[in-house]
């Protein structure tokens, strides 16, 4: 599902903006249910994490006064359980993780848009080609599959990838920028930050010869360590936009994900 803007799905729809009075005699907010996406588009209040494509798409189409933004997304989870938010944008794999862990939450059924995942690295990285090889080389021999095996196709006894045996790391380290609340692509366990991009970007170091090193930071934050030079690439369930583009350079798409909406049941 391409991912549509408020003024074309009002023109393909024929509806004329509506402002509900959501106000009981009392005053107090009538909570509708949500159960579509174009209930979205009648004054209702979307909770995005800061500097996600979900946060651009939704000021795109909801407009700026209707998105509330947090620096993580179980901040706007939260705020939508305590009738703060309306709605929370966000990745299918994280939004399926917040839905198991509160009963009262469900995901709509249709998608709000899907999107192709990227590393980032500094503008004009000779780099970018070189990580290019790796992630094809990575699909081809299987490599990519068997990680999506383990962290989203639910394939029981999937290992994923696993550094060989007497790997070396002749070339040293790379850092790599992430923001680890983002399950299951980079999330905390225990003390360690793991997950399907950590684990692919080790895939690739391992066959670049380089050891991974893995820095958590705000994701917005994260193109900004990467043009300074701070970290090598950031990997973090990264969209290619325009306004990334700007400062950074991408790899090829190594993964495809959905944005999903939240609400409440």
């Amino acid at each position: 599902m391409a991912h549509i803007t408020r003024r074309q799905f009002l023109a393909a729809a024929g509806i004329t903006t509506l402002s509900f009075a959501l106000t009981a005699c009392g005053g107090e907010k009538n909570v509708e249910k949500i159960t579509s996406i174009d209930q979205l588009y009648n004054d209702k209040i979307i909770g995005v994490q800061l500097g996600t494509t979900s946060d651009a798409y939704s000021v795109d189409d909801f407009g700026a006064d209707h998105v509330e933004k947090y620096n993580k997304s179980a901040d706007a989870v939260q705020a939508l359980k305590t009738g703060k938010i309306d709605a929370v944008i966000v990745d299918n794999e994280p939004a399926k993780r917040f839905v198991e862990a509160n009963s009262d939450l469900q995901i709509l059924e249709t998608p709000y848009a899907d999107e192709d995942y990227s590393i980032c690295l500094a503008k004009g990285s000779e780099m970018t080609e070189v990580f290019n090889q790796a992630i094809a080389e990575l699909k081809q021999d299987g490599t990519m599959d068997a990680i999506l095996d383990k962290y989203l196709h639910g394939v029981e006894g999937a290992v994923g990838y696993v550094t060989p045996e007497g790997t070396t790391y002749p070339n040293g380290t790379l850092v790599m920028a992430t923001n680890a609340t983002f399950p299951p692509y980079e999330y905390y366990q225990g003390d360690e930050i793991v997950g399907l991009d950590v684990e692919f970007a080790t895939a690739i170091c391992d066959k670049l010869g380089y050891q991974l090193q893995v820095t958590d930071m705000e994701f917005d934050a994260i193109i900004p360590a990467v043009s300074s030079g701070k970290c090598a690439f950031g990997a973090a369930g990264m969209t290619v936009n325009p306004d990334r583009l700007k400062n950074a350079d991408f790899t090829d798409s190594y993964c495809t994900g959905v944005q999903s909406i939240i609400v409440k049941k």
